[in-house]
């Protein structure tokens, strides 16, 4: 199975400096720099390590870039990686091998570890993902993240991998495509992933958890590092979970989990009115870009209902 790394940098030289040589040590048969408009040394350090420039003119969304990426790469399995985000030695052949072990297996969510930098001493005894789930409130969070970095070294299946490091079969992305965007555009940037994990989940395709490919990942949003964050991504992050439930869930389990969602939903109301009140606007947000959310939506149900896909399984994580 011939694979492409690519390894997307918005203004992350100094990441890319050791990124892409990390990248470039797995033995792909194709590297592509993903130079989202950067106004720094990205383009200069991907030509001096030998690697192909794919230079955007405009700075786009993350949604936008990776579908132009995408577009533009070939290879039968294709790594989407951030700059942060330090591949240890054998990384992709271990990431491989479970796609290539069954034909149902559709992504491979690695194992990341917490870092605050690419060299080895900034490495922290910490897990920042063993994947990605949603759970039956339809909240979704990083599997493990914070535990001891020893935790969750089990092999088993995820609900979807982290858009730091994530290996997709060109073949679920094409097939998870809708109106030709793989990762929804409206979605911008965060649970852009979660959204094309569901969206793969519902469509057949399976996640493996791969704990033998490993890497050190410099995590901006997380639960731990989220009151850092600026509240436009914080309020891009609330909206954006509507309209991954819109597209996404089906009748039956919505009506099966009802009350945990509601529950949920009136907590998160009472926190944006009495701490956090920017995030009032998105709901207007979401109910903005709603009827473009049920467009996607009767496209996907119809797909899932004709290969007799029940729903994704919320809730499902590799075990600790």
């Amino acid at each position: 199975m011939k694979a492409t790394i690519l390894l997307m940098s918005a203004d992350e030289a100094d990441m890319l400096r050791h990124s892409l040589p990390a990248a470039l040590a797995q033995g792909a048969e194709e590297v592509v720099v993903l130079d989202n408009a950067s106004g720094d040394d990205t383009e200069a350090v991907a030509r001096e390590h030998g690697a192909t420039c794919l230079r955007l003119p405009e700075r786009r969304s993350y949604a936008e870039a990776m579908n132009e990426g995408i577009r533009r790469t070939g290879g039968d399995a294709l790594l989407l990686l951030n700059a942060d985000c330090f591949l240890a030695p054998g990384f992709l052949a271990h990431a491989l091998a479970r796609l290539e072990a069954d034909p149902t297996v559709g992504s491979v969510a690695p194992k990341l570890v917490r870092c605050e930098g690419p060299a080895p001493h900034q490495r922290l005894d910490a897990l920042d993902a063993a994947g990605m789930v949603v759970d039956r409130r339809r909240k979704n969070t990083l599997v493990g993240h914070g535990r001891p970095a020893l935790a969750y070294d089990e092999a088993g299946e995820a609900f979807g991998a982290d858009g730091a490091a994530a290996l997709y079969r060109r073949a679920t992305l094409e097939d998870c495509a809708v109106e030709g965007e793989i990762f929804d555009p409206d979605l911008e940037l965060w649970a852009s992933d979660v959204d094309l994990a569901w969206r793969a989940r519902l469509l057949g395709w399976r996640c493996a958890y791969e704990p033998r490919a490993l890497a050190y990942h410099v995590r901006y949003y997380s639960p731990s590092t989220r009151a850092r964050v600026p509240a436009a991504h914080r309020r891009l992050q609330f909206r954006n979970r509507y309209l991954m439930i819109v597209k996404n869930d089906t009748a039956g389990a919505l009506l099966r989990d009802l009350p945990r969602i509601a529950a949920y939903e009136l907590l998160a109301l009472a926190y944006a009115l009495l701490w956090e009140r920017t995030l009032l606007r998105g709901y207007a947000e979401a109910a903005r870009l709603l009827p473009a959310a049920w467009r996607r939506r009767r496209v996907i149900q119809r797909r899932r209902r004709e290969r007799g896909v029940p729903g994704a399984p919320l809730g499902l994580e590799p075990a600790p």
